[in-house]
């Protein structure tokens, strides 16, 4: 079994251009390019270029055999160049698809006669289970297939799907129960639902999807494909009306000569959008694999081109803004007691306690005051928390140690004589305010003072979420905490708003409001609560740790379980709609330095007055025609990089994205094609 995904392949890796060298040729089968008609229409131009090529060998055509040869080669590598680069984007997925499959093992299971009874079973291939099968999972066995836990919780290595080596847990009756078929148990035994029947599983999805040939286009790209096809169409229809106006033109001059079929097929490739055409395939295949190496998958191309648009972003407070355990940070005494004081009466309520927030009030004490906490002093009683009493502690050598909420202490205190300090009140609204959650500590009948539990923010989150709010995204954090609570913690992360003691249909309602507003909504979840809400998202992430609903109801699956991903997600996705904008820019400009390179060199000889358009200087009508055409043509490798990787990604608002964009590839577009035919015709001047 395969232990980790690959790591990412340089675009150039031998293997893969070879792989891609032969996969590119057998895409000139017309059956297979007719999904580019584009290209379609420049391989027939080739043809028609190779039919003029072999008269001029044999006499029957009276242009020079080295121009129709030459114009006849280049249009058969523009369609080279087209396949090329597809092939090149297509390998790369299938590179990581060959991987899955070896991840893929044909493994035994132990189905049960019944879910109860994990001690009856019968061994069965992984290929006769079925959709809610149950099958008991033991330590060192692999799970033969995706499923839910219904019962126990075992620590699963998930490498072979995920490429971490970390096992992680998966239980029953919570938001972490879903497995991936493929991924061994490392400890303890689970049963299994099965969800899935053979050839649809998790990881059979993910090969269909990472294999680029099967990606289905998304709406902007087919509109795109739709826009180039019309100028296609336009451009044809030109250069058709072209060849009986030079005849007439020609005729009642009498002067030159009409236009030739092969000057013609170069004038119509050329000013058709040829290199946008050949890379836009590449381009949408690229951005799926770029998302791949990140562990993300896309469930579909139109998840991706949605997280490009999106307005509004959606996250979870807990693990995505915060890292999701509250620590202590902090002992506040009361009543004149000393910070020491409260450290070791918390370190002794706490000796017992193994919630993150426990271990974190022992840490805090240990680094401040050098306490030591080696175990349960002899004789001492665990008390765990109690949801009747909210509290938790240990009683030794006759003395109570209690920690919880204020009035659950209060109460406590109270109940053996005590009374509650003066102070305590204030200092218990000063955390509280601050957004974070007081622990009171006591002694007996002493109230010592209060631990600040802090939800600590993630490093580095408020840069992520000030370079989403450049780009006019807004950002609302999403907690079931107070109001109070929430709003401090939005503060300090940054977002633009928050939804406090949020509930299922509250997430729903929001949504539902920001697109009725016409935004585009991205949400995070792993829950089978936020299954409704993922449903309802434009962008919809899930936790491959989730619930079986929620990764159901998403469009988008994170292998990692990492809700910070989704600001990755809608970097690649905004990613994958800049460069195909800035590349039909770039080709379109492209036009303008072509226009004074063939059509003066074309119609020339029967208007004369076009000469003037001649502003590069061209050497001469058949070396001008020819230096188009392998500009043509060569542009497109060197702009395959360029669509493999992405545009890079520069969060500005999108008027000045679009300022920014049309000077480099607006201008640039223009630009490079007048230096470049200039110079492709100074060399066939020498060659020649």
């Amino acid at each position: 079994m395969a232990k980790h995904i690959p790591a990412p392949q340089s675009a150039f890796d031998r293997k893969l251009l070879a792989d891609a060298l032969i996969e590119s040729l057998k895409k000139f089968d017309p059956r297979q390019l007719w999904r580019n008609p584009v290209m379609l229409a420049v391989e027939i131009a080739s043809a028609i270029t190779l039919v003029t090529f072999v008269l001029s060998l044999t006499g029957l055509n009276r242009e020079p055999a080295w121009f129709t040869g030459g114009v006849s080669i280049w249009l058969w590598l523009t369609v080279f160049f087209a396949t090329f680069a597809e092939a090149l984007a297509e390998g790369r997925g299938k590179a990581r698809a060959a991987s899955l499959r070896r991840a893929r093992t044909t493994v035994m299971a132990k189905r049960l006669a019944s879910p109860d009874r994990a001690d009856s079973y019968a061994m069965v291939g992984a290929g006769e289970l079925r959709k809610g099968d149950h099958i008991l999972v033991e330590a060192g066995e692999l799970i033969a297939g995706d499923g839910e836990v219904v019962a126990g919780a075992a620590l699963v290595n998930e490498a072979a799907v995920t490429g971490e080596s970390a096992p992680v847990v998966r239980e029953s009756g919570g938001d972490r129960s879903a497995v991936t078929g493929g991924t061994t148990v490392v400890a303890n035994a689970i049963v299994v639902r099965i969800t899935a029947n053979p050839g649809e599983t998790f990881l059979d999805r993910m090969i269909a999807l990472i294999e680029g040939a099967k990606r289905r286009k998304t709406p902007n790209e087919v509109a795109l494909e739709v826009l180039l096809i019309a100028l296609t169409l336009v451009f044809f229809l030109v250069c058709a009306n072209i060849s009986p106006l030079s005849v007439y033109s020609a005729a009642a001059s009498g002067q030159g000569s009409p236009v030739s079929l092969t000057v013609l097929v170069a004038l119509f490739v050329c000013l058709a959008p040829t290199t946008i055409a050949a890379l836009l395939p590449a381009i949408g295949i690229a951005g799926m694999d770029r998302l791949f190496r990140k562990n993300v998958i896309a469930l579909s191309g139109r998840a991706i081109e949605a997280a490009g648009d999106v307005n509004v972003l959606l996250l979870d407070k807990t693990g995505t803004i915060t890292h999701g355990n509250r620590e202590a940070v902090a002992f506040v005494p009361v009543a004149g007691h000393t910070e020491r004081e409260v450290a070791e009466a918390a370190l002794m309520a706490s000796l017992a306690d193994e919630t993150p927030e426990g271990r974190s009030v022992v840490n805090l004490a240990q680094r401040q005051f050098n306490l030591s906490a080696t175990g349960l002093p002899a004789g001492a009683v665990a008390v765990p928390f109690s949801a009747a009493t909210r509290l938790s502690g240990i009683d030794v050598d006759g003395v109570r140690y209690r920690k919880g909420a204020a009035d659950s202490i209060a109460t406590f205190v109270g109940e053996q004589g005590g009374t509650v300090p003066g102070d305590m009140e204030s200092k218990v609204a000063a955390i509280a305010h601050a957004g974070a959650t007081p622990l009171v500590i006591c002694r007996g009948t002493a109230i010592l003072g209060v631990v600040n539990l802090k939800d600590i923010v993630k490093s580095g989150i408020q840069e992520r979420f000030r370079q989403l709010r450049n780009m006019g995204i807004k950002t609302v954090m999403i907690t079931g905490d107070n109001p109070l609570t929430a709003a401090a913690i939005a503060a300090e992360a940054q977002v633009d708003d928050f939804l406090a003691e949020a509930r299922p249909e509250d997430k729903l309602r929001l949504i539902r409001e920001n697109q009725e507003a016409g935004f585009m909504v991205a949400m995070t979840g792993d829950g089978t609560n936020d299954a409704p809400a993922l449903a309802q998202a434009d962008v919809a992430v899930a936790m491959n740790t989730g619930t079986q609903p929620a990764r159901e109801a998403a469009n988008i699956i994170d292998l990692d379980s990492n809700p910070t991903k989704l600001l990755d997600i809608v970097e690649i996705g905004k990613q994958i709609l800049m460069t195909r904008g800035n590349l039909t820019t770039f080709s379109i400009a492209n036009d303008i330095a072509k226009y004074f390179a063939i059509i003066p060199a074309a119609l020339a000889a029967i208007y004369p007055q076009l000469g003037a358009l001649n502003i590069m200087r061209l050497a001469s009508p058949h070396s001008a025609i020819l230096a188009a055409v392998i500009f043509n043509a060569l542009i497109i490798p060197l702009l395959v990089p360029l669509a493999l990787k992405g545009s890079k990604f520069r969060p500005m608002p999108a008027e000045n994205l679009l300022i920014f964009n049309l000077l480099i590839y607006g201008v640039g577009g223009i630009v490079v094609p007048f230096i470049g035919i200039k110079v492709i015709d100074l060399g066939l001047g020498l060659l020649l």
